[in-house]
């Protein structure tokens, strides 16, 4: 046997499970956030209310999810420390991550004043779901510094493989969100400015019940060595902010892509923005589900490549990938079945369910047409090859960009195609691109 195939053999793929199945129960969980606030004004019965959710959920995926590189990249450090260096290092990485996290969240306070009224126009809000959006989004918006820290911290968490405290933390997070959304909205009648509050709170409730998990036993002594070390020097700080840097862009792309949704979507009246808002969330739910194997792939690549083991490097992503497309089929089927009575549950009005209805093929093919480009996310985050993870969002999104335009006259159906093309010619040049940076990472003896 060969030593290349030796080292195949002896992968861990049940730690592919173990990481990819509280992830996704995670996942989903996060997803009740959208679908909740969805489902729970939509039982306003206005169409124009519901829009103005699904704008405000995409300002926030601009805003805040944006941000999600200090997860990500949290998490790829963390696990290449884990298997070069130990506990401390990965404490080291934590701390930078809550300092830059801090300043962020600072930014974007000072900014609020003007960039919320700017993002509002940006997404082409008007009327009744500008005015609507803009009390949802004021409350919100004073979340920012405890998103940053959540981030940062679950990074951490994942990281070192501690999934389950993860899925504790976030189910409990959602039931909470959705809990007091039902209560101020449907019992307490605020309207949407409880679906806001709802958010505030329950974002402050986890960064509080996290911290303190994280924050004890061997690492507080960790910290305090950290600290010592002066972790905010610029030359400790420069490649984390380097890897950050590349991850912010090609986040903030994906973001400025996905909310392309919203914007064009509203240029075709109120009904074709809440149906597509419920679409969307569909895809959220999906996503984050399939979202699970990218993160087995952060930890499991990260973790190969801080041991250097090309062979367990390479394993590990077609073992993933094989496991991501299964999950992929199954989450097609649950759609291909119950589409119409999943999204017409959701809608305000009819017209709003039938226009969901209408675009049922593409929640079918978009689970596949994804799962690739995030277990690719996974691989390069977890390998830290941030700039090649740029590029290939760039030379996607100029393509996403031309197919939109292309695709105008399809109506609705042509901004789901592109869409769906988007996220499969994502998955292509990132494997293209994959022995390039194979070769760089692990050159052959």
């Amino acid at each position: 046997m060969s030593t290349a195939t030796a080292k195949i053999h002896q992968l861990d793929k049940h730690a592919i499970w173990a990481i990819a199945l509280p992830a996704m129960i995670t996942n989903v969980a996060t997803a009740l956030i959208g679908v909740g606030d969805m489902w729970i004004v939509g039982r306003l019965g206005d169409a124009p209310t519901q829009g103005a959710v699904d704008v405000g959920a995409r300002l926030f995926a601009v805003l805040f999810t944006g941000m999600n590189f200090l997860k990500t990249g949290t998490t790829g450090l963390v696990a290449q420390e884990g298997a070069r260096a130990g506990a401390e290092p990965q404490v080291m990485v934590l701390v930078r991550g809550l300092y830059v996290g801090a300043i962020i969240a600072a930014i974007l306070l000072l900014a609020k004043p003007f960039l919320l009224p700017f993002a509002l126009d940006a997404l082409g809000a008007e009327a009744r779901v500008r005015d609507a959006a803009a009390i949802y989004t004021e409350i919100r918006y004073w979340a920012a510094p405890g998103v940053m820290f959540n981030l940062a911290l679950i990074g951490f968490l994942v990281g070192r493989r501690q999934m389950t405290a993860i899925l504790v933390f976030e189910v409990a997070y959602n039931l909470l969100n959705v809990g007091l959304g039902l209560f101020f909205v449907l019992k307490l009648n605020w309207g949407i400015a409880g679906i806001g509050w709802s958010s505030f709170i329950a974002e402050y409730a986890k960064l509080i019940a996290v911290a303190a998990f994280v924050f004890r036993g061997p690492v507080i002594a960790h910290l305090l060595k950290c600290l010592s070390k002066l972790p905010f020097d610029w030359k400790g700080l420069k490649p984390f902010l380097s890897m950050n840097r590349d991850l912010f862009l090609r986040t903030m792309i994906l973001t400025i892509s996905l909310a392309a949704l919203t914007r064009l979507g509203a240029e075709r009246g109120p009904v074709v923005l809440a149906a597509n808002g419920i679409i969307y969330q569909c895809f959220i739910f999906s996503a984050l589900l399939l979202d699970g194997f990218e993160n087995a792939a952060q930890v499991l690549n990260g973790e190969r490549l801080g041991a250097r083991d090309r062979d367990g490097f390479s394993g590990y992503v077609r073992a993933i990938l094989l496991r991501g497309i299964g999950a992929a089929a199954i989450v097609s089927l649950m759609f291909l079945l119950f589409a119409e009575p999943i999204v017409a549950s959701f809608a305000a009005t009819d017209a709003v369910a039938a226009e969901a209805a209408a675009m049922k093929v593409w929640l079918v093919l978009i689970p596949f047409a994804g799962v690739a480009s995030f277990i690719f996310d996974g691989v390069y985050v977890g390998a830290s090859w941030t700039r090649a993870l740029l590029l290939t969002m760039v030379g996607a999104t100029v393509a996403y960009c031309l197919s939109l335009w292309l695709t105008w006259p399809l109506g609705n159906h042509g901004l789901w195609l592109s869409f769906t093309l988007y996220l499969a010619l994502r998955a292509v040049l990132q494997m293209v691109l994959l022995p390039r940076q194979m070769a760089r990472t692990f050159p052959q003896d």
